[in-house]
């Protein structure tokens, strides 16, 4: 049976400073495998297989949408709770890297709006929730990936060789033939950074995340995607310590999307049929890593 979103879940899960931790748990064999497709590829929903927190205007849970993605904005945390975005290759293109780190002043006034010096000296990357390689086609497109509402203080480690060999695995499965549902969050209090152990940054205005997680959604291009969610679909799930001390193998931190989910309170898969997502989230991927 599929989880309700509950707020008090929610406020315990992301609001308190109690650490989190889960254990990583080893893939299953006899997964089957996605098969690409020569349909053209298209920019679609970010929010198609769901809202996981019910995001609207709570300032714990606030939605923020925008051409480049969708995330749950937790003003108290000054991180996103989750980003959402859709990713195929009529998202990349040869637009530079921008770098211009800002601030989000599209935030309620009532925000703290993070700046990027509140990450300066703190041990910690501006670790990119949607990455800027995922947003190459139009310059506006990869601008929006630094703003700091997309940032979380990320271990270097796992944000430089964990992240970035899952996030380049991504792409190599766009350019395969598939479209990919991406949501990414973090959960829990304190971390440990090249300057050591920290629950804050910013003075205290800034939480740092205890634990990581990513799933993905693999389907060949094509349209009606949530329509074509099967049983025997790929969904990668991880969920990595906030630490210098993790393998740079993503593939060690494979997990399922309800160990995520019962961390979390979401309910991540939600517009998915649950007689799908009972199957699709008790299971292990055992796909390949490259």
């Amino acid at each position: 049976m599929k989880k309700f979103y509950r707020p008090l879940l929610f406020a315990l899960a992301l609001g308190l400073g109690t650490s989190c931790s889960m254990e990583e748990v080893a893939p299953t064999p006899g997964l089957s495998q996605t098969t690409s497709s020569d349909a053209t590829a298209t920019q679609d929903s970010h929010l198609a297989m769901g809202n996981p927190s019910g995001a609207g205007t709570s300032y714990s849970n606030y939605l923020v949408s925008k051409p480049q993605f969708v995330m749950s904005y937790n003003s108290y945390r000054g991180t996103p709770n989750w980003v959402s975005w859709h990713l195929s290759s009529a998202w990349v293109g040869s637009t530079p890297r921008q770098d211009d780190f800002r601030a989000d002043t599209s935030l309620p006034s009532a925000f703290y709006k993070v700046q990027t010096s509140d990450y300066t000296g703190s041990g910690f990357d501006r670790g990119h929730n949607t990455p800027s390689a995922d947003r190459t086609l139009t310059v506006a497109d990869n601008s929006a990936t630094f703003l700091m509402s997309n940032m979380i203080p990320q271990a270097s480690t796992n944000n430089q060789q964990t992240w970035a060999g899952l996030e380049n695995y991504c792409r190599t499965l766009i350019n395969a033939g598939n479209e990919l549902y991406i949501i990414m969050g973090s959960y829990g209090v304190g971390g440990t950074g090249l300057n050591g152990y920290k629950e804050t940054i910013a003075g205290g205005k800034v939480t740092v995340p205890n634990r990581i997680w990513k799933v993905i959604v693999v389907l060949p291009n094509g349209s009606g995607d949530v329509s074509r969610v099967t049983t025997s679909t790929r969904v990668i799930a991880i969920n990595t310590p906030n630490s210098t001390s993790i393998s740079s193998t993503w593939g060690t931190y494979r997990t399922t999307v309800d160990a995520i989910e019962a961390a979390t309170g979401y309910n991540i898969l939600s517009n998915v049929p649950a007689t799908i997502q009972s199957t699709i989230e008790a299971r292990v991927d055992n796909g390949p890593t490259q």
